[in-house]
C-alpha cells in the first residue's frame, strides 16, 4: 500500500494520511444534510437522497484516490444542487427524474471530452471573466436561498422581497447559526461549517425549536425511490431546448468548478509544476465518472470539493487521504436518523457561508473594462434575481459577443462562443417560460 500511494515519495505516512482524511470529511460532512434538504424540495425521498449523497461521495472520492492518487474528495456540489432543485425542477417545471437524466448525460459528455483531451480547448474558449462571474453569481444565489430558508428574507408584493420577522424563534435560531459559523470560519476552525450546524442543532434542541430524534444511529435508508429513476420518465413531457440548456449548464459549471478546485488543491499540495497539473486527465475522469454514477444513484452533480484543502493542510499528500474520507462517508450511511434535526434553519447558515466563499471570485473580474463588466454583472445579478443559474449564464453568454464586437474585439472571441450565443438565444425563444 505504501508503494501504491507513494508515501515515501510524498513525504507522508499512513497516520498522517488518515488524520488528513478525517479532517477533509469533517470539513465537508455538512453536504450530507444540506444536499438532502435541497433536493427533497423537489419531491425526492429524503432518505434515498441521503443514501445517494453518501454513496456518490464515497464512490467518487474512492475513484479519485485510487485512479488519480490525489487527496481530493468529491460529493454532490453546492450550487449545482441548487440549480437542480430550484432552477430546473421547481423553476422550469421539469420532473426530477428528467433533471437526473440531464446530470447523467452531462457526466457522459464530460467523460468523452476528457478521454479525447479537448478540455483545454473548452477552457480556453470561454473567457475567464464569465467563469468568475458564474462562480460569484452562484454564490449569491446560494446565499439568497439560505437567507430565504432562515426567514431573514421573505416575499413582499410591493418590493418583491423584504426583511422577515427577526424576532421569530426559528429565524433567531438561524441567525445564531450564522454568527457561530462565521466565528468558527474566521478563527480558522477546520470543518467550521459542519461544527456550526452541530452547535445550531444543539441550541435548537435546548430551546425546543427542534424535535429530538428517535435515534442517532439507524439502518441504511433505502435507495429504491431514486435509484435508476434518471431513465424512467415520460419523454413526451420533455422540452428539447430545456433539456439542452440543463445539460449545458450542468456541464459548464461542473467542468470549470472541478478544474478550478483541482488546480487550487493540487497547487496547495505542491503538485503543480510549470503551471501544469500531473494526472489531470485521471482526476477529471474520476470526477465525470462520479457525476454519472451519482445521477444513477439519485443525486445532483458530484464534483471535487475545495474543502479538500483542509485535509491537505493537515498533511494529506496521496490518494490514501481520499480513501479514508470515502470510508467515513460509508460509515455516515448509518446516521440518517439525524436528518430529523437538520431543519432549514440549521442548513441556512451553511448555504450563506458557502455563498460567501463562492462570491469571492467576483474580485477577479476586470470591472474597468465596460465590455467585460456588462456581461459579467448581468451574469452575477441575474442568478439570484431570476432564481436561476441557467438564466444568469445564458444572459452573460449572449451579451459577451455583443459588447466585444461593439468594442472592436471580435477577433478575441472564440468561435465556440458564437455557437453558445445561438444556443442560448434559441433557448429564450423556445423556453416554455
Amino acid at each position: 500500500m505504501e508503494r501504491f500511494f507513494g508515501f515515501k515519495e510524498h513525504g507522508t505516512s499512513i497516520g498522517r494520511e488518515s488524520i488528513a482524511g478525517l479532517t477533509t470529511f469533517l470539513a465537508m460532512a455538512y453536504i450530507l444534510f444540506v444536499n438532502t434538504d435541497i433536493l427533497s424540495a423537489t419531491g425526492m425521498d429524503p432518505g434515498a437522497v441521503f443514501t445517494a449523497t453518501a454513496l456518490a461521495a464515497a464512490i467518487g472520492t474512492l475513484i479519485m484516490g485510487l485512479l488519480a492518487n490525489y487527496p481530493i474528495a468529491l460529493a454532490p456540489g453546492m450550487g449545482l444542487n441548487a440549480f437542480f432543485a430550484f432552477s430546473v425542477v421547481i423553476g422550469l417545471g421539469v420532473e426530477w427524474q428528467v433533471a437526473l437524466f440531464g446530470v447523467f448525460i452531462s457526466g457522459i459528455i464530460f467523460i468523452i471530452i476528457t478521454l479525447l483531451n479537448i478540455r483545454e480547448m473548452i477552457i480556453n474558449a470561454i473567457p475567464a471573466e464569465l467563469k468568475y462571474a458564474a462562480g460569484a453569481g452562484i454564490g449569491l444565489f446560494i446565499a439568497f436561498i439560505g437567507l430565504k430558508q432562515a426567514g431573514i428574507v421573505v416575499g413582499d408584493e410591493a418590493t418583491a422581497v423584504t426583511l422577515g420577522n427577526m424576532t421569530a424563534p426559528t429565524t433567531l435560531l438561524a441567525v445564531f447559526g450564522i454568527v457561530v459559523t462565521v466565528i468558527l470560519m474566521v478563527r480558522g476552525f477546520k470543518g467550521g461549517i459542519f461544527y456550526g450546524m452541530v452547535i445550531t442543532v444543539i441550541a435548537g434542541l435546548l430551546f425546543g425549536l427542534i424535535e429530538r430524534p428517535d435515534a442517532i444511529v439507524g439502518s441504511v435508508q433505502s435507495l429504491a425511490p431514486t435509484f435508476g429513476q434518471a431513465f424512467i420518465f415520460d419523454w413526451s413531457t420533455v422540452e428539447i431546448w430545456t433539456l439542452v440548456i440543463v445539460v449545458l449548464t450542468f456541464l459548464f459549471v461542473d467542468f470549470f468548478d472541478t478544474a478550478g478546485t483541482l488546480y487550487a488543491v493540487a497547487n496547495q499540495a505542491g503538485f503543480v509544476k510549470d503551471n501544469k497539473l500531473p494526472r489531470a486527465g485521471k482526476a477529471l475522469l474520476a470526477d465525470s465518472t462520479a457525476t454519472s454514477i451519482g445521477a444513477v444513484l439519485g443525486t445532483s452533480t458530484t464534483t471535487a470539493y475545495i474543502e479538500s484543502s483542509s485535509g491537505v493542510a493537515a498533511g494529506g499528500r496521496t490518494g490514501f487521504t481520499s480513501v479514508v474520507t470515502a470510508g467515513l462517508f460509508l460509515v455516515a450511511l448509518f446516521f440518517s436518523p439525524l436528518l430529523a434535526v437538520v431543519t432549514e434553519q440549521v442548513t441556512a447558515p451553511a448555504l450563506i457561508v458557502v455563498g460567501i466563499l463562492m462570491a469571492s471570485s467576483i474580485r477577479l473580474i476586470e470591472w474597468d473594462k465596460f465590455e467585460i463588466a456588462v456581461p459579467a454583472f448581468l451574469t452575477v445579478i441575474a442568478m439570484p434575481l431570476t432564481y436561476s443559474i441557467a438564466t444568469g449564464i445564458a444572459i452573460g453568454f449572449i451579451f459577451y459577443p455583443i459588447t466585444m464586437i461593439c468594442k472592436g474585439k471580435a477577433k478575441e472571441i472564440h468561435p465556440l462562443m458564437y455557437v453558445l450565443f445561438v444556443v442560448f438565444v434559441l433557448y429564450f425563444i423556445f423556453s416554455p417560460k
